[in-house]
């Protein structure tokens, strides 16, 4: 709660704040404000549009049809969730600039002079990465709500007569609906939390503003009412998307399982054949295989000149504060949902809610709202030390983690205690075992699974993040993702495919894991 109540009470009018903030913002409000509300509301716009038509037509059609690869495009659909988004606009933009390999090439065939495709570091170019890297999150719960009644009640449907277009339009995408809204909420926080995407190619966000405003203006102030407007918009895709989330509904157990034997997908022939090959094809081209090889190319051509000694030294860097963030996000996730199992009053189940509230609020906001009561801290206590353990040691970036990705981990616990009977817990009571035994030898045993899942999750999400460890990373610890944003920064895109391929590599470990628990029949789809 800290990041987010630090940011609030910066609006509060008390002390010397009280005759700048309104000044402030009306000075924003004439100048960079219109721009970073224009940018990012028609950057979420056109994302949402993309993931919306990208996502929910490859789930319409692993699911609701069958046709040649629909087996492996089920999981394989999911692969672009392994690679940042910063890393496919590092890649798109090293294969298509000017002096890329695809107008060389387009030169060198035509005679053509100038630059033969249009500049991608743009709003539009933008959207189209973020389309192609977000998009899995609408797949994945259409396909989970499509999955379990749609090809029931359309078969239903054919039976009385409707047309294929007609069941798809007036069934099918009618019950994808809460899916859809929830899964757009999902791309678009992501796409509100994105810094990395919008400082490289340089478009106006709100994100890119805040970090301008601290960094470059060493405006505390203007930093905080950006991430006040920015903490608005995304508490409000939160409470969206939980809306939605309470409106779907599935059906499992037996009885689904037996209708699906007898309502199967359609069998495609023909033309609609390879159109639902190539629904399902592009996507995973543009979101994962196109920027893989994009950075491969250079990678294989500068292999000899590669950094190697240096990569050893990220690679332990990430390593060591993915591995200390992990076990700390589970071990509170442990206690949090404990603490809910042992005693579910409305207290404890609204203090978890809000720790599970953390990987909702922006990097690029939790990093102000830390820093912000820093500030105050060393301006009132001049001899105090936090601001040293905050931005000199691992404190302030493992802190940040816990508050930003503590939510993982208490969400795949969670889960784990959902498949653990009540009756257990009380009969290991009229036993005579207390809380800690409890939990030793009845919930441990029963949740290792989940652990180990929560551990892995929270190491991947630690390494890929990079508003957050941008700013607080201790001196002399830079990750594979910071060093990767600052090579690409600097145009040398040949370096930054080492650390943004490694990052794509750790990224298919929760990718796998998310894949097998699709294909499980007796598991349900993890909320994202």
């Amino acid at each position: 709660m800290l990041p987010v109540l630090s940011v609030l009470v910066s609006w509060l009018p008390w002390g010397e704040q009280a005759a700048q903030a309104l000044p402030l913002l009306l000075e924003m409000s004439r100048t960079v404000l219109p721009d970073y509300a224009a940018t990012t509301l028609w950057l979420c716009l056109m994302v949402s549009v993309g993931v919306i038509t990208v996502g929910l037509s490859a789930a319409v059609a692993v699911t609701l049809f069958d046709f040649p690869g629909r087996k492996t495009f089920e999981w394989a659909l999911l692969l672009p969730l392994a690679i940042p988004a910063y890393v496919v606009a590092y890649a798109y933009t090293d294969f298509l600039q000017f002096s890329g390999p695809f107008q060389t090439i387009v030169r060198e065939l035509t005679g053509l002079q100038g630059r033969v495709f249009p500049e991608i570091r743009n709003t539009v170019g933008a959207a189209w990465v973020m389309t192609f890297a977000l998009y899995p999150y609408v797949y994945l719960l259409a396909r989970a709500a499509l999955g379990e009644r749609a090809t029931h009640l359309m078969e239903a449907a054919r039976l009385l007569g409707a047309p294929m277009a007609r069941r798809i339009r007036e069934v099918a995408l009618p019950l994808a609906r809460p899916a859809v809204a929830a899964g757009v909420a999902l791309a678009l926080m992501e796409t509100l939390a994105d810094y990395g995407v919008a400082s490289y190619f340089g478009i106006q966000t709100f994100t890119a503003g805040i970090y301008k405003a601290w960094l470059a203006m060493d405006n505390r102030m203007a930093a905080a009412q950006l991430a006040m407007i920015l903490l608005l918009l995304v508490m409000g895709l939160l409470t969206l998307e939980r809306r939605a989330q309470k409106r779907l509904r599935f059906v499992t157990g037996r009885g689904a399982r037996m209708g699906s034997a007898e309502a199967r997908p359609v069998q495609l022939q023909g033309q609609y054949k390879w159109l639902a090959w190539g629904v399902c094809s592009v996507p995973l081209i543009m979101g994962f295989v196109a920027p893989v090889l994009f950075m491969l190319r250079p990678l294989l051509a500068d292999w000899s000149a590669l950094p190697w000694d240096r990569f050893m030294g990220w690679v332990g860097n990430s390593l060591r504060l993915g591995a200390i963030s992990a076990v700390l996000a589970v071990l509170l996730a442990l206690v949090l949902a404990f603490s809910v199992r042992r005693r579910p009053d409305g207290l404890t189940r609204a203090v978890v809610s809000l720790a599970g509230l953390g990987y909702a609020v922006p990097g690029a906001v939790i990093v102000v709202g830390l820093l912000l009561p820093v500030g105050w801290l060393q301006a009132t206590w001049p001899q105090t030390e936090v601001g040293y353990l905050v931005t000199a040691t691992s404190l302030g970036i493992v802190w940040a983690y816990l508050v930003r990705f503590c939510a993982v981990a208490l969400q795949s616990i969670q889960s784990g205690y959902a498949r653990i009977p009540l009756s257990f817990d009380d009969s290991a009571r009229m036993l005579g075992t207390g809380d800690f035994g409890l939990l030793q030898r009845v919930h441990w045993p029963l949740l290792q699974r989940s652990t180990v899942a929560a551990t892995l999750l929270v190491f991947v999400d630690v390494m890929k993040e990079l508003p957050a460890t941008l700013v607080l990373r201790p001196f002399n610890s830079d990750t594979l993702a910071v060093v990767a944003y600052q090579l690409a920064r600097d145009e040398r895109l040949g370096e930054a495919a080492l650390p943004s391929l490694a990052l794509v590599l750790a990224g298919l470990i929760p990718v796998i894991l998310l894949s097998r628990t699709m294909r499980s029949p007796d598991q349900a789809i993890p909320s994202c």
